[in-house]
């Protein structure tokens, strides 16, 4: 974790690490990388990247974001209602090496190094328009700070003291984090049911329903109703469940203990 901290260190002084172009690409090879690997294992994991010509970009984005949510709403439904009849709440947060077996240890190794190139793309995509927002913000508030607004390019890195002071305190933080956290796991789940409804169905419902002018009381209207009030159960459900992995695992917690 160290190690990735520094190398998010290194990365976060490139100013718009998370437009560039073949990003996408690594990350995407990599997902399947390491999904196909632990394919007999049930986690599967697709990504797709698709390079839209302009005339027709809005149909392409509209064809291509279909395509994704219902492969990834297939692949997710089938490996949590698979994985679940296969091991029930004993299952591992690591299917490969969750029951104790670690070989063949090359092919483990392929998985973990998909996994890391993977996770230093997406960390980056995640935490650029923070870096960005935050630089935006403080040029506005000091203009004529020269701890802030000066700037000397080193090939694709832009260095000032301000970004290099404040984006390193930041990967810092989020790297003792995560290692103060060795619950990682328990912790994503929580996060990822606390955020499914607002980001994935309410917000999205709602903005359908704007867009197209749907009337209140109308038969669509109640369907999408229906569709977003179960999916919040869902994840209240879920939300439940993850805290109370997350009591357990305080139960025998030590800070740092991998």
């Amino acid at each position: 974790m160290v190690l990735f901290g520094v190398v998010q260190i290194l990365f976060s002084q490139i100013p718009d690490f998370d437009q560039i172009w073949w990003l996408s690409i690594v990350a995407a090879v990599m997902s399947f990388t390491y999904s196909s690997i632990g394919l007999s294992n049930i986690l599967i994991e697709i990504q797709d990247t698709i390079k839209a010509p302009p005339p027709s970009e809005s149909k392409v984005v509209q064809k291509a974001t279909r395509l994704s949510v219902a492969t990834t709403t297939i692949f997710y439904m089938l490996c949590g209602c698979m994985g679940y009849a296969a091991f029930g709440d004993k299952a591992p947060d690591n299917l490969l090496t969750g029951f104790g077996f670690y070989e063949p240890f090359r092919l483990l190794d392929i998985v973990n190094i998909a996994i890391v190139v993977h996770l230093v793309g997406a960390y980056q995509v995640f935490c650029q328009p923070i870096f960005a927002f935050v630089e935006r913000r403080a040029a506005t508030a000091w203009p004529d700070s020269a701890f802030i607004c000066r700037e000397l390019r080193v090939g694709p890195f832009a260095l000032s003291v301000f970004r290099l002071t404040w984006r390193s305190a930041f990967v810092c933080l989020t790297t003792f984090v995560a290692m103060l956290l060795p619950f990682f796991g328990d912790v994503v789940g929580l996060l990822g049911a606390v955020s499914f409804w607002p980001l994935t169905v309410y917000f999205p419902v709602e903005m359908y329903i704007k867009q197209r002018r749907v009337p209140r009381g109308s038969t669509k209207w109640i369907c999408l109703q229906t569709l977003s009030v179960s999916c919040l159960l869902i994840s209240i459900a879920a939300a439940a469940g993850s805290i109370a992995d997350v009591i357990d695992a305080l139960k025998v917690y030590k800070p740092f203990s991998g």
